[in-house]
Protein backbone atom coordinates (compact mmCIF):
# COMPACT_ATOMS: atom_id res chain seq x y z
CA UNK A 1 0.00 0.00 0.00
CA UNK A 2 1.33 3.44 -0.96
CA UNK A 3 1.43 6.06 1.79
CA UNK A 4 0.51 9.68 1.05
CA UNK A 5 0.79 12.86 3.11
CA UNK A 6 -1.94 15.39 2.29
CA UNK A 7 -0.21 18.56 3.50
CA UNK A 8 -3.02 21.06 2.98
CA UNK A 9 -3.79 24.44 4.48
CA UNK A 10 -6.79 26.69 5.12
CA UNK A 11 -7.43 27.08 1.38
CA UNK A 12 -6.79 23.65 -0.11
CA UNK A 13 -7.83 21.56 2.87
CA UNK A 14 -6.13 18.19 3.43
CA UNK A 15 -9.50 16.53 2.91
CA UNK A 16 -9.78 18.13 -0.54
CA UNK A 17 -6.51 16.44 -1.52
CA UNK A 18 -7.65 13.12 -0.08
CA UNK A 19 -10.98 13.18 -1.93
CA UNK A 20 -9.31 14.14 -5.22
CA UNK A 21 -6.72 11.38 -4.90
CA UNK A 22 -9.35 8.76 -4.14
CA UNK A 23 -11.25 9.77 -7.28
CA UNK A 24 -8.11 9.82 -9.44
CA UNK A 25 -6.84 6.29 -8.81
CA UNK A 26 -8.15 2.86 -7.91
CA UNK A 27 -4.95 2.01 -6.07
CA UNK A 28 -5.18 1.53 -2.34
CA UNK A 29 -3.64 4.49 -0.53
CA UNK A 30 -2.91 5.19 3.12
CA UNK A 31 -3.25 8.85 4.11
CA UNK A 32 -1.69 11.06 6.73
CA UNK A 33 -2.77 14.69 6.89
CA UNK A 34 -1.18 17.99 7.87
CA UNK A 35 -2.87 21.40 7.94
CA UNK A 36 -0.49 24.34 7.45
CA UNK A 37 -1.36 27.85 8.71
CA UNK A 38 -1.50 29.68 5.36
CA UNK A 39 -3.39 31.95 4.58
CA UNK A 40 -4.36 32.66 8.19
CA UNK A 41 -0.65 33.35 8.60
CA UNK A 42 1.21 34.89 5.61
CA UNK A 43 3.61 32.70 3.67
CA UNK A 44 7.29 33.59 3.56
CA UNK A 45 10.77 32.13 3.18
CA UNK A 46 11.46 28.94 5.15
CA UNK A 47 14.99 27.61 5.12
CA UNK A 48 16.22 27.96 1.54
CA UNK A 49 12.81 28.08 -0.19
CA UNK A 50 10.39 30.93 -0.79
CA UNK A 51 6.65 31.40 -0.24
CA UNK A 52 6.19 28.49 2.12
CA UNK A 53 4.08 27.88 5.21
CA UNK A 54 4.87 26.08 8.45
CA UNK A 55 8.27 24.86 9.60
CA UNK A 56 10.73 22.24 8.44
CA UNK A 57 10.39 20.30 11.68
CA UNK A 58 6.61 20.22 11.55
CA UNK A 59 6.76 18.91 8.00
CA UNK A 60 9.35 16.27 8.89
CA UNK A 61 7.27 15.12 11.85
CA UNK A 62 4.24 14.66 9.60
CA UNK A 63 6.18 13.21 6.69
CA UNK A 64 7.41 10.06 8.42
CA UNK A 65 7.81 7.29 5.88
CA UNK A 66 5.30 8.65 3.34
CA UNK A 67 6.31 8.17 -0.28
CA UNK A 68 4.07 10.82 -1.86
CA UNK A 69 3.08 14.31 -0.73
CA UNK A 70 0.30 16.52 -2.10
CA UNK A 71 0.68 20.12 -0.97
CA UNK A 72 0.51 23.78 -1.82
CA UNK A 73 2.80 25.46 0.70
CA UNK A 74 4.81 22.83 2.62
CA UNK A 75 8.51 23.85 2.86
CA UNK A 76 10.49 21.20 1.00
CA UNK A 77 13.90 22.63 1.76
CA UNK A 78 17.21 20.96 1.12
CA UNK A 79 17.29 19.75 4.71
CA UNK A 80 13.79 18.26 4.53
CA UNK A 81 14.47 16.49 1.25
CA UNK A 82 17.77 15.17 2.53
CA UNK A 83 16.06 13.65 5.56
CA UNK A 84 13.03 12.20 3.72
CA UNK A 85 14.46 8.79 2.83
CA UNK A 86 11.23 7.23 1.50
CA UNK A 87 9.92 10.22 -0.42
CA UNK A 88 9.50 9.73 -4.18
CA UNK A 89 6.99 12.32 -5.37
CA UNK A 90 5.87 15.82 -4.34
CA UNK A 91 2.83 17.29 -6.09
CA UNK A 92 2.59 21.06 -5.62
CA UNK A 93 -0.74 22.61 -6.60
CA UNK A 94 0.74 25.95 -7.68
CA UNK A 95 1.83 27.44 -10.97
CA UNK A 96 5.44 27.11 -9.83
CA UNK A 97 6.87 25.03 -6.95
CA UNK A 98 8.78 27.88 -5.29
CA UNK A 99 8.36 26.11 -1.94
CA UNK A 100 10.59 23.25 -3.14
CA UNK A 101 14.37 23.12 -3.50
CA UNK A 102 14.36 21.56 -6.96
CA UNK A 103 18.06 20.77 -7.03
CA UNK A 104 17.82 18.96 -3.69
CA UNK A 105 14.76 17.10 -4.94
CA UNK A 106 16.66 15.94 -8.02
CA UNK A 107 19.71 14.97 -5.98
CA UNK A 108 17.51 12.85 -3.72
CA UNK A 109 15.48 11.24 -6.49
CA UNK A 110 12.21 13.05 -5.81
CA UNK A 111 9.94 14.02 -8.69
CA UNK A 112 8.28 17.43 -8.24
CA UNK A 113 5.17 18.29 -10.22
CA UNK A 114 3.18 21.51 -10.32
CA UNK A 115 -0.26 22.72 -11.43
CA UNK A 116 -0.24 25.34 -14.19
CA UNK A 117 -3.50 27.11 -14.88
CA UNK A 118 -5.23 25.98 -11.70
CA UNK A 119 -6.30 29.54 -10.85
CA UNK A 120 -6.39 30.99 -14.37
CA UNK A 121 -10.14 31.65 -14.46
CA UNK A 122 -10.19 33.11 -10.95
CA UNK A 123 -7.17 35.36 -11.50
CA UNK A 124 -8.45 36.55 -14.88
CA UNK A 125 -11.87 37.45 -13.51
CA UNK A 126 -10.27 39.28 -10.60
CA UNK A 127 -7.98 41.26 -12.89
CA UNK A 128 -10.91 42.42 -14.99
CA UNK A 129 -12.78 43.30 -11.80
CA UNK A 130 -9.86 45.47 -10.68
CA UNK A 131 -9.82 47.20 -14.05
CA UNK A 132 -13.51 48.04 -13.86
CA UNK A 133 -13.22 49.14 -10.24
CA UNK A 134 -10.35 51.48 -11.09
CA UNK A 135 -11.80 52.83 -14.32
CA UNK A 136 -15.16 53.64 -12.73
CA UNK A 137 -14.07 54.60 -9.15
CA UNK A 138 -16.28 51.90 -7.65
CA UNK A 139 -14.52 51.25 -4.29
CA UNK A 140 -13.84 54.92 -3.56
CA UNK A 141 -17.36 56.12 -4.35
CA UNK A 142 -18.80 53.29 -2.26
CA UNK A 143 -16.66 54.27 0.73
CA UNK A 144 -17.51 57.96 0.39
CA UNK A 145 -21.25 57.34 0.12
CA UNK A 146 -21.14 55.21 3.27
CA UNK A 147 -19.28 58.08 4.91
CA UNK A 148 -22.11 60.46 4.02
CA UNK A 149 -20.60 62.04 0.88
CA UNK A 150 -22.72 62.02 -2.28
CA UNK A 151 -20.07 62.64 -4.94
CA UNK A 152 -22.18 64.02 -7.73
CA UNK A 153 -19.05 65.74 -9.05
CA UNK A 154 -17.85 62.35 -10.30
CA UNK A 155 -20.36 62.90 -13.09
CA UNK A 156 -18.54 66.05 -14.15
CA UNK A 157 -16.69 65.48 -17.41
CA UNK A 158 -13.21 66.01 -15.98
CA UNK A 159 -13.87 63.45 -13.19
CA UNK A 160 -15.84 60.88 -15.16
CA UNK A 161 -14.44 57.41 -15.72
CA UNK A 162 -13.69 55.72 -19.04
CA UNK A 163 -15.17 52.65 -20.68
CA UNK A 164 -13.40 49.50 -21.78
CA UNK A 165 -15.34 49.54 -25.03
CA UNK A 166 -13.18 51.27 -27.61
CA UNK A 167 -10.25 51.64 -25.21
CA UNK A 168 -6.83 50.07 -25.74
CA UNK A 169 -5.85 47.59 -23.05
CA UNK A 170 -2.31 46.24 -22.79
CA UNK A 171 -1.53 42.85 -21.27
CA UNK A 172 2.03 42.24 -20.13
CA UNK A 173 2.24 38.45 -20.33
CA UNK A 174 0.03 36.17 -22.40
CA UNK A 175 -0.13 32.84 -20.63
CA UNK A 176 -3.22 31.04 -19.40
CA UNK A 177 -4.47 34.02 -17.36
CA UNK A 178 -3.62 36.65 -19.95
CA UNK A 179 -5.51 34.76 -22.65
CA UNK A 180 -8.70 34.65 -20.58
CA UNK A 181 -8.37 38.35 -19.74
CA UNK A 182 -7.93 39.14 -23.44
CA UNK A 183 -11.05 37.18 -24.34
CA UNK A 184 -13.12 39.04 -21.73
CA UNK A 185 -11.74 42.45 -22.74
CA UNK A 186 -12.52 41.77 -26.38
CA UNK A 187 -16.08 40.91 -25.36
CA UNK A 188 -16.27 44.36 -23.78
CA UNK A 189 -15.13 45.84 -27.09
CA UNK A 190 -11.60 46.78 -26.06
CA UNK A 191 -8.62 46.72 -28.40
CA UNK A 192 -6.07 44.35 -26.83
CA UNK A 193 -2.29 44.65 -27.10
CA UNK A 194 0.00 41.90 -25.83
CA UNK A 195 3.69 42.01 -24.89
CA UNK A 196 5.29 38.62 -24.25
CA UNK A 197 8.74 37.59 -25.56
CA UNK A 198 7.76 33.91 -25.41
CA UNK A 199 4.82 34.34 -27.79
CA UNK A 200 5.08 34.75 -31.55
CA UNK A 201 2.67 36.19 -34.07
CA UNK A 202 1.59 32.80 -35.35
CA UNK A 203 0.41 31.79 -31.87
CA UNK A 204 -1.94 34.77 -31.56
CA UNK A 205 -3.20 34.75 -35.13
CA UNK A 206 -6.98 34.72 -35.10
CA UNK A 207 -7.21 35.58 -31.37
CA UNK A 208 -8.00 39.23 -31.99
CA UNK A 209 -4.98 40.64 -30.16
CA UNK A 210 -1.97 42.57 -31.42
CA UNK A 211 1.51 41.42 -30.38
CA UNK A 212 3.85 44.37 -29.71
CA UNK A 213 6.99 45.23 -27.79
CA UNK A 214 6.58 46.37 -24.17
CA UNK A 215 7.47 50.00 -24.90
CA UNK A 216 4.86 50.26 -27.64
CA UNK A 217 2.26 48.64 -25.39
CA UNK A 218 2.90 51.21 -22.66
CA UNK A 219 2.69 54.14 -25.08
CA UNK A 220 -0.62 53.04 -26.58
CA UNK A 221 -2.57 51.55 -23.65
CA UNK A 222 -5.01 53.44 -21.47
CA UNK A 223 -5.25 50.31 -19.26
CA UNK A 224 -2.27 48.06 -18.51
CA UNK A 225 -2.55 44.75 -16.65
CA UNK A 226 0.38 42.56 -15.59
CA UNK A 227 0.24 38.79 -16.14
CA UNK A 228 3.90 37.76 -16.48
CA UNK A 229 5.78 35.27 -14.32
CA UNK A 230 8.29 36.69 -11.86
CA UNK A 231 11.85 35.74 -12.84
CA UNK A 232 15.18 37.53 -12.42
CA UNK A 233 14.62 38.94 -15.91
CA UNK A 234 11.11 40.26 -15.19
CA UNK A 235 11.77 41.75 -11.74
CA UNK A 236 10.84 45.47 -11.87
CA UNK A 237 9.78 44.96 -15.47
CA UNK A 238 7.72 48.14 -15.11
CA UNK A 239 9.82 50.85 -13.54
CA UNK A 240 10.42 54.59 -13.35
CA UNK A 241 11.94 54.67 -16.83
CA UNK A 242 9.21 52.94 -18.82
CA UNK A 243 6.20 53.99 -16.72
CA UNK A 244 6.77 57.48 -18.13
CA UNK A 245 5.68 56.11 -21.50
CA UNK A 246 2.08 55.61 -20.34
CA UNK A 247 -0.55 58.01 -21.69
CA UNK A 248 -1.73 60.69 -19.27
CA UNK A 249 -4.29 59.25 -16.85
CA UNK A 250 -3.65 55.59 -17.67
CA UNK A 251 -4.82 52.86 -15.29
CA UNK A 252 -2.36 50.23 -14.07
CA UNK A 253 -3.37 46.84 -12.61
CA UNK A 254 -1.07 44.29 -10.96
CA UNK A 255 -2.63 41.04 -9.78
CA UNK A 256 0.30 38.84 -10.83
CA UNK A 257 3.42 39.29 -8.67
CA UNK A 258 4.58 42.29 -6.67
CA UNK A 259 8.14 42.01 -7.95
CA UNK A 260 7.08 42.74 -11.54
CA UNK A 261 6.46 46.37 -10.63
CA UNK A 262 8.72 48.99 -9.09
CA UNK A 263 6.30 50.61 -6.64
CA UNK A 264 8.56 53.51 -5.61
CA UNK A 265 7.69 55.94 -8.47
CA UNK A 266 3.94 55.29 -8.31
CA UNK A 267 2.91 57.76 -5.55
CA UNK A 268 4.30 60.71 -7.53
CA UNK A 269 2.81 59.45 -10.79
CA UNK A 270 -0.61 59.24 -9.11
CA UNK A 271 -0.38 62.65 -7.48
CA UNK A 272 0.57 64.35 -10.73
CA UNK A 273 -2.21 62.55 -12.63
CA UNK A 274 0.23 60.90 -15.01
CA UNK A 275 -1.20 57.66 -13.62
CA UNK A 276 -4.96 57.96 -13.33
CA UNK A 277 -5.49 54.99 -11.03
CA UNK A 278 -3.68 51.98 -9.64
CA UNK A 279 -5.23 48.66 -8.61
CA UNK A 280 -2.99 46.09 -6.94
CA UNK A 281 -3.51 42.69 -5.36
CA UNK A 282 0.21 41.89 -4.89
CA UNK A 283 3.05 43.81 -3.26
CA UNK A 284 6.83 44.04 -3.05
CA UNK A 285 6.43 43.21 0.67
CA UNK A 286 3.44 41.13 1.76
CA UNK A 287 1.62 42.28 3.72
CA UNK A 288 2.67 45.87 3.04
CA UNK A 289 3.60 47.94 6.11
CA UNK A 290 1.04 50.34 7.55
CA UNK A 291 3.16 53.31 6.40
CA UNK A 292 3.35 52.04 2.79
CA UNK A 293 3.41 55.24 0.68
CA UNK A 294 0.70 54.12 -1.71
CA UNK A 295 -1.87 53.95 1.08
CA UNK A 296 -1.85 57.77 1.08
CA UNK A 297 -1.74 58.23 -2.69
CA UNK A 298 -4.91 59.13 -4.63
CA UNK A 299 -6.94 56.66 -6.67
CA UNK A 300 -5.39 53.47 -5.34
CA UNK A 301 -7.31 50.20 -4.92
CA UNK A 302 -5.71 47.51 -2.77
CA UNK A 303 -6.73 43.93 -2.05
CA UNK A 304 -4.81 41.32 0.01
CA UNK A 305 -3.58 38.88 -2.69
CA UNK A 306 -7.04 37.47 -3.41
CA UNK A 307 -6.99 36.96 -7.19
CA UNK A 308 -6.89 33.17 -7.00
CA UNK A 309 -9.15 32.81 -3.97
CA UNK A 310 -12.12 30.84 -5.27
CA UNK A 311 -13.44 27.49 -4.12
CA UNK A 312 -13.19 26.21 -7.68
CA UNK A 313 -9.47 27.00 -7.68
CA UNK A 314 -8.92 24.93 -4.54
CA UNK A 315 -10.67 21.90 -6.02
CA UNK A 316 -9.09 22.32 -9.46
CA UNK A 317 -5.62 22.53 -7.91
CA UNK A 318 -6.13 19.34 -5.93
CA UNK A 319 -7.49 17.55 -9.00
CA UNK A 320 -4.45 18.48 -11.08
CA UNK A 321 -2.11 17.14 -8.39
CA UNK A 322 -4.21 14.00 -8.01
CA UNK A 323 -3.97 13.38 -11.74
CA UNK A 324 -0.19 13.72 -11.58
CA UNK A 325 -0.02 11.27 -8.68
CA UNK A 326 -2.18 8.77 -10.58
CA UNK A 327 0.12 8.95 -13.62
CA UNK A 328 3.14 8.43 -11.41
CA UNK A 329 1.58 5.40 -9.72
CA UNK A 330 0.71 3.93 -13.12
CA UNK A 331 4.28 4.29 -14.38
CA UNK A 332 3.48 7.19 -16.70
CA UNK A 333 5.42 10.42 -16.90
CA UNK A 334 3.56 13.21 -15.09
CA UNK A 335 2.54 16.07 -17.38
CA UNK A 336 4.07 18.89 -15.34
CA UNK A 337 7.48 17.87 -14.00
CA UNK A 338 9.46 20.77 -12.55
CA UNK A 339 12.75 18.83 -12.35
CA UNK A 340 12.79 16.55 -15.42
CA UNK A 341 16.47 15.69 -14.90
CA UNK A 342 15.41 13.41 -12.06
CA UNK A 343 13.70 11.08 -14.53
CA UNK A 344 16.83 10.49 -16.54
CA UNK A 345 19.03 10.35 -13.47
CA UNK A 346 17.07 7.83 -11.44
CA UNK A 347 14.86 6.03 -13.94
CA UNK A 348 11.74 4.36 -12.54
CA UNK A 349 10.96 6.06 -9.21
CA UNK A 350 7.57 4.51 -8.56
CA UNK A 351 6.86 3.21 -5.04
Amino acid sequence: MTSVLAAGDHFVHPEVFVDALRRATTRELRFDTLKLPWPVEPFGPVGNVQEASGTEQRLLDALGDNEIVATQMAPFTGDVLGAAENLKFVGVCRGGPVNVDLQAATDNGVIVSYAPGRNAAAAAEFAVGLMLAALRRIPGSDAELKDGNWRGDYYAYENAGIELEGSTAGLVGYGAIGRIVARVLRAFGANVLVADPFVNSAEVAGEGVELVELEELLRRSSVVSLHARLTPETRNLLNADNLKLLPEGAVLVNSARGGLLDYSPLPDLLRTGKLGALAVDVYDIEPPPRDWPLFDAPNVITTPHLAGATRQTAHRAAEIVAGEVARFLDGQRPRFVANPDVLAKFGDLRP
